[in-house]
């Protein structure tokens, strides 16, 4: 049956996502800071929103996919947030990557109002929205996961039920120390081959197979070989995603030496200009020290 959605936030992950809810028959209102990013959408039928207040006022669900948790707050409980024309009984997605205790926060603000609410950060980058496939980490009580679910398989091929709300953000926060300290691993394998006179395409190729496969070797890999460095998910994300893992780790009293190591190179990949760039530009980095000697 279709429902009327709303889905804030329609940058590179949120488009393509909201583009799913959209081709399923769903009637899907749209809101974006930047409204021209919208406008894709709203060309196959969407409806364009001025506020994420005015976004939510019809919806039976509300899609979020925004940066941060500030932006999540301010979406949410904001002047102009859903929590201003939201009603009684709406359930509220929240697909963004942000920090846990923001996400129980939000979470018990609406829950007030008779809003029920789930964290269900992403993986699985651009080509993951694009083509259905991501994996989607939720957190909430078993019947509203059991609600949303129809939904959130026309976006995932993984959905998985992780428990309360907050743990899918610290499921997508296991996620990306897996990501990052991958990515920095292939970083220095392809820095190790390129150095040792390696072809890299066949080195890949080599080594995809078998136990020192990975996603970000077979699918970042290439890239940085050819020196496509366009983002799929920016260096700034990365670390804006790397923070909330370090002070999750702090709270807890983690050890995260690799992950911080991580975080300090794509640092410096900051400072040399390279924050808007995809996460493979780590291998710059990485490369660059290498061909200094």
């Amino acid at each position: 049956m279709p429902w009327n959605v709303a889905f804030i936030g329609t940058g590179v992950m949120g488009a393509p996502m909201a583009g799913h809810l959209l081709g399923a028959g769903h009637a899907v209102t749209v809101h974006n800071r930047t409204p021209a990013k919208a406008h894709g959408l709203v060309s196959l039928g969407a409806k364009l929103a001025a506020s994420p207040a005015d976004a939510a006022r019809d919806a039976e669900f509300v899609f979020i996919n925004v940066p941060d948790s500030p932006d999540v707050r301010e979406v949410c409980l904001g002047e102009n947030g859903i929590i201003r024309s939201v009603r009684k009984g709406t359930l509220v997605i929240d697909h963004s990557t942000i920090s846990p205790k923001v996400s129980r926060e939000v979470a018990a603000e609406l829950e007030k109002l008779g809003v029920e609410f789930l964290d269900a950060p992403v993986s699985g980058g651009d080509i993951g929205a694009r083509s259905a496939t991501l994996s989607i980490m939720v957190g909430g009580s078993d019947a509203v996961f059991d609600r949303a679910l129809p939904l959130l398989r026309l976006m995932g091929k993984t959905v998985t039920h992780t428990g309360p709300v907050g743990t899918g953000q610290l499921t997508k926060l296991v996620n990306q120390i897996l990501v990052t300290v991958t990515n920095l691993a292939t970083c220095e394998a392809l820095a190790f081959a390129r150095k040792s006179g390696l072809n890299l395409e066949k080195t890949i190729e080599a080594v995809s197979g078998g136990a020192g496969g990975s996603w970000q070797l077979a699918n970042l890999g290439p890239r940085m070989v050819k020196g496509d460095f366009r983002p799929g998910f920016t260096i700034n994300l990365q670390q804006k995603d790397l923070r909330l893992v370090l002070e999750a780790g702090e709270e807890g009293e983690v050890s995260l030496l690799a992950t911080s190591l991580v975080h300090q190179l794509f640092s410096a990949a900051q400072s040399a200009g390279y924050g808007r760039e995809g996460t493979q530009a780590l291998f710059k980095v990485v490369d660059g020290l290498s061909q200094r000697h």
